[in-house]
């Protein structure tokens, strides 16, 4: 099955695509049929109260929880999953992996590897997991690090640098892997509010150079500004979805006005 191609040749292909999914911790359902789906150089805003499945849709998605039913699709590939004669079958952790590799997650608490070096924390990956040549490697790590304003950090370690510099580290090391789609799981939430701004600006250049992301936040500024499409989430389930100017500013659905009048 293809879902990445449209029939209308002008549309932008599907990137990401979520089809009836479903997901249990135990017996709370944390998702509850969920469809959603981002094409090619969209911005996907996520948002709702704690607890309502945003970062385990994201996690989902990246392959790192295994889904209950339904499907996810990142361009046609299956996650988790191989297509055979129309029958999915069950992926090898190492087949998981080299799907995770097309996809850049960025968490909240900023995951760098401690004893590496910043420059050491973005080649690592390319060089174990796609088998790339450690100067080329080494050349676009370098570049991502100017890219995102941390050209002079190569030789220092995380426990040196802010929560804001380790936070764009962290966007630096998920595009060394050259994904084709961005995760976001409230990127901003643990940093302190002066250093939020500096994390907000980098992720404004990526979606601006027509990176496919979806993004778990609270940030209303940076979803008005710069989402296609706002999904407000509650209970598991989309209770609202929309276009950032009619879902934050006319929001139709009650839960989506109550958190609203919380986080504004």
């Amino acid at each position: 099955m293809n879902m990445t191609q449209d029939p209308c040749c002008d549309v932008a292909p599907v990137v990401v695509e979520a089809v009836d999914v479903w997901k249990a911790h135990g017996r709370t359902e944390v998702l509850r049929g969920i469809g959603l789906r981002a094409r090619k150089s969209e911005v996907v805003c996520l948002m709702g109260p704690s607890g309502a499945g945003k970062s385990t849709l994201l996690r989902c998605i990246d392959g790192l929880e295994r889904i209950d039913a339904g499907t996810i699709y990142v361009g046609n590939e299956p996650i988790g999953y191989r297509e055979v004669d129309g029958a999915l079958h069950e992926l090898s952790e190492r087949e998981c992996c080299r799907q995770r590799a097309a996809i850049g997650m960025v968490f909240q608490s900023f995951n760098l590897f401690g004893h590496m070096t910043v420059l050491e924390n973005l080649i690592d990956a390319p060089i174990r997991i796609k088998r790339e040549k450690r100067a080329e490697v080494t050349d676009r790590a370098q570049e991502l690090l100017k890219r995102v304003g941390l050209e002079d950090k190569a030789r220092s370690y995380p426990r040196q640098l802010s929560g804001g510099q380790q936070q764009r580290v962290a966007i630096a090391r998920a595009l060394a892997m050259r994904p084709k789609l961005m995760l976001f799981d409230e990127p901003t939430s643990a940093l302190d509010p002066e250093l939020v701004g500096e994390v907000l600006e980098v992720m404004k250049e990526l979606a601006s150079s027509g990176m496919t992301m979806i993004v778990v936040t609270h940030e209303i500024g940076f979803a008005r500004e710069m989402a296609d499409t706002v999904v407000v989430m509650d209970a598991g389930v989309i209770v609202e979805s929309g276009a950032p100017g009619n879902v934050l500013v006319d929001p139709q659905n009650p839960r989506t006005r109550a958190f609203l009048s919380r986080v504004l």
